[in-house]
């Protein structure tokens, strides 16, 4: 039985069918478009929709709680891309019941965290409807010399290194966390980073997007893997690293460098967010799991997907 279709495959097929144009330097399969402007060097472009029961449910949520992550999870994309946040523009579909206090709330929020990330809140547009709550912030950024950094950029033999910790986001982290955006421009600004990813879909499925689009292979270590307490808090018949590489929504860094970067950074570090390095690229396409004792299995791209009926 053929599986049913989900995000991704749409998304593959909006990419093989969306048109070039001289204006887009980057398009479709990364975390942030850029596109060209007269006497600059781009503008790098990220849009992301939020749904009450899929990305929260309220209760347990707050307005200010969904209004901040409704724009860090932007901030976060223009992260992996080393970019600066510049501005904002802010759709939301309200329910017509309550939908005013809700929205205040929310700008608490939105407005929380554009003050904290210095950036500009442009627009919008609002509606209201008999439905659930539904926000969609388009972020603008400013690509950081020496230019974006890529999915598409892996090199076997490069290093595979993260900041924070994985896993358990479910608890409070996915409503509250920080985009690392300081921790990206430092990194770009002291490293050669070849490709870099935020973790929002999962560890494991984010990494197998950096591999497709560099076409290569990793093994991640076990032992090296940083997992959060909340993932090693859980009693839910997952193990804690089950949770690390698939539970999604940690909204940290995952990039990639030379060994030679990799140790310089290790040794002094450019932020004060904890870096690891959690494997290495290989050059085959195989993405493998290297067990704590020694063994090394396939490793499953699990993970959060919308999918389709």
């Amino acid at each position: 039985m053929n599986a049913s279709p989900h995000e991704f495959d749409f998304i593959s097929h909006v990419r093989q069918r969306a048109a070039s144009h001289p204006r887009l330097a980057l398009g479709i399969g990364d975390d942030a478009a850029l596109v060209r402007f007269a006497k600059s060097d781009g503008c790098l472009v990220t849009v992301d929709m939020l749904m009450e029961g899929v990305d929260f449910t309220i209760p347990p949520a707050t307005a200010r709680q969904i209004g901040w992550k409704s724009l860090a999870v932007n901030l976060s994309d223009l992260a992996a891309m080393a970019g600066k946040p510049v501005a904002c523009v802010v759709s939301v579909a309200l329910p017509r019941r309550g939908g005013f206090e809700l929205g205040r709330g929310l700008m608490e929020g939105i407005s929380e965290c554009s003050s904290r990330f210095d950036v500009a809140l442009a627009g919008g547009d609002t509606n209201t409807w008999d439905g659930p709550l539904v926000i969609s912030i388009t972020c603008l950024g400013d690509p950081v010399p020496p230019g974006p950094v890529r999915r598409s950029g892996a090199l076997a033999g490069d290093w595979i290194m993260a900041t924070g910790e994985f896993g358990g986001s479910i608890t409070g982290k996915h409503l509250n966390f920080t985009p690392r955006v300081a921790e990206a421009l430092a990194l770009h600004h002291t490293a050669s980073l070849h490709a870099m990813i935020d973790v929002s879909d999962g560890l494991a499925a984010d990494l197998g997007h950096i591999l497709e689009e560099s076409r290569v292979g990793a093994v991640l270590d076990e032992g090296r893997i940083p997992i959060s307490g909340a993932a090693q808090a859980a009693a839910d018949g997952r193990t804690a690293l089950e949770h690390a590489l698939g539970d999604g929504e940690d909204f940290e860094l995952l990039f990639t460098v030379s060994p030679t970067d990799g140790q310089a950074l290790l040794k002094s570090p450019p932020c004060e967010v904890r870096l690891s390095h959690i494997g290495e690229i290989t050059a085959g396409v195989e993405c493998l799991l290297r067990t704590r004792a020694g063994h090394v299995v396939p490793l499953p791209a699990t993970g959060w997907k919308h999918g389709f009926e």
